[in-house]
């Protein structure tokens, strides 16, 4: 979505578009308030749920493209005679916007990007940051080494060299869920104690995720005990990571089961 808002705000530069927004949804919708999608005349970007309603929202816009007018709105009902049976209503928002309107659109529209600390510049950290590219995480992504990490990556990752490593926990942003997957079992011990010493001052950072085996945290655990770490501290580190059973080893495979992992974390009762 950050890319198609990217390529949306440079077309506008110099044709207009439509904005389609999900105003208000009511019972079982595709898309979530807020969803958007901006229309010209031979292009889409976003979407707000597809089919049917996708469709007719795209002509409506169409059909007033380039015609000074004010915002209207489009209530929808999910049912047969749109062909999709989600039984919910859509109300869609839709505003003729031009080159001069663009002034904090791309505010408006970025997704929310919650913070995250990624500890840890190997294949799997390569895989995680690839696999939340497209997702609404802003990734700071921590190693010892500063050659490790690739001339290119996404346009929300910042790259940091921290020596020693743990030493980053300190300035990480609260709220950030933070993965550790650092080149050596000495560095992931030193950022986990790091993490606790942070949440037992601070109690901000709500998922501290850790890369292993049991065997490997049931060790990590007993040191973490000689070090003073209450057990219901130490609850609150999650290893292994990823959603369970999943048993692929391959990096992109856990990857795609930490970022299902994270994601479910803001939608847990």
């Amino acid at each position: 979505m950050a890319n198609d808002l990217a390529l949306f705000l440079q077309h506008l530069v110099n044709q207009p578009a439509v904005l389609v927004t999900v105003a208000h949804g009511q019972g079982s919708v595709p898309r979530e308030d807020g969803a958007w999608m901006a229309v010209s005349r031979d292009k889409v970007w976003g979407t707000v749920g597809g089919g049917h309603l996708e469709w007719q929202a795209i002509a409506q816009a169409r059909d007033r493209l380039g015609i000074a007018s004010a915002h209207w709105s489009h209530d929808m009902a999910l049912g047969p005679s749109l062909g999709q049976c989600c039984g919910g209503r859509v109300r869609l928002l839709f505003e003729p916007l031009a080159a001069s309107q663009t002034q904090g659109l791309a505010e408006r529209l970025r997704p929310l990007a919650r913070p995250l600390a990624l500890f840890g510049g190997g294949h799997v950290g390569r895989a995680i940051v690839s696999a939340l590219a497209p997702l609404p995480f802003a990734v700071r992504w921590i190693d010892s080494r500063d050659e490790i990490f690739p001339d290119q990556v996404p346009a929300d990752v910042v790259c940091e060299h921290s020596d020693p490593v743990h030493a980053a926990v300190a300035d990480v942003a609260a709220g950030s869920r933070v993965l550790i997957m650092s080149f050596s079992h000495a560095e992931d011990l030193d950022v986990v104690q790091a993490c606790l010493l942070r949440q037992r001052a601070q109690g901000d950072l709500p998922f501290v995720g850790l890369i292993g085996s049991q065997t490997k945290w049931a060790t990590f655990r007993s040191r973490l005990r000689q070090r003073g770490f209450a057990d219901a501290e130490l609850a609150h580190i999650t290893c292994p990571i990823g959603v369970p059973g999943i048993v692929g080893k391959q990096p992109a495979v856990i990857a795609a089961a930490v970022a299902a992992q994270l994601l479910m974390l803001d939608t847990s009762p």
